[in-house]
This record gives C-alpha cells, structure tokens and sequence, in this order.
C-alpha cells in the first residue's frame, strides 16, 4: 500500500524510522544439544551467575539407564533347536524330491545300459550267425565220433 496523500482534512506528519541494534553476541561455552522428544518438553529454568548475569534454559533431567531386558520364558537354545527342526522339516520334501531324482536317474541309466547290451548283442549274432560266405577259415565236419576212455577217436 501506499502512503496516503496529504488533502486539506488531513495534514502529512513525520514518519519516524527505526533502526534495529545488533546485540553483542554473548560467550558462553558451548553444551551439548540434547534431542527433546515431542510431547515431552522440559521446564525453564533460570540462574543467576555469580557476576550477575542471569541465564535461562531449559532443564536437563539426568539420563536413565534404559531398563534390563526380562529374561524370556524359553531360553534360547531351545528356541533355536525348535527352528532348526523347522528349517529341516522344510528342507525334507526337497531331499525326497532330490532322492526321487536320483533314482529316475539311475533307472534311466540301467535301461541305456541294458538297451545297449540288446543292440550290440544282436549286432554280433546276427555277424555270426549270417549266411554270408566263408570268410577264408577251415570248415571241419565231424560225422562219426568214438570216445573211449577218455579219449577221441575219429
């Protein structure tokens, strides 16, 4: 807003300005901040300082020790064994899953194997046994065999 003029009714006056004056900055030693929780604001308090000075603040009550911890109803090691049966109970459809795993496998394995022994054996009989020409070796043909005594006769 601006000053109102002066009209005939109304003579202008004199304006007074006021400067502030800065305050000499006190030294007083520093003291630690001690956080305040909300809700929980501590009375003021003032002393007077043997040259005169008086300083006000806020008092500090002393620092509790915080209570002991009440020692639990069921000690700890029983606690723990208590969640290592757990843990392992837990773990235990894993292992039989992991058992059942293994022995899919082995089973799997077994019928390669045996799979394997059928093809190749069948492989070598059917070598053998296979009307194919000779192959160079020595046909013996045995009609009439005597043994007497231990001992062939031909």
């Amino acid at each position: 807003m601006y000053p109102e003029q002066p009209t005939e009714s109304r003579p202008a006056t004199a304006v007074e300005v006021h400067q502030p004056v800065p305050l000499a900055p006190a030294v007083i030693a520093s003291a630690p901040l001690v956080p305040v929780q909300p809700g929980n604001v501590p009375t003021v308090a003032s002393v007077v300082l043997p040259d005169g000075r008086v300083v006000t603040g806020y008092a500090i009550n002393p620092v509790q020790p915080e209570p002991l911890a009440a020692t639990p109803a069921v000690s700890r090691t029983a606690v723990n064994i208590a969640l290592g049966g757990v843990g392992f109970g837990a773990v235990c459809g894993g292992l039989l899953l992991l058992t059942t795993f293994i022995a899919a496998l082995t089973a799997l394995i077994t019928q390669l194997i045996t799979l394997a022994a059928v093809i190749f054996g069948g492989w070598i009989a059917v070598q053998i046994f296979s009307a194919g020409g000779s192959k160079g070796g020595t046909t013996v043909n045995i009609r009439k065999a005597v043994i007497k005594r231990n001992r062939f006769y031909s």
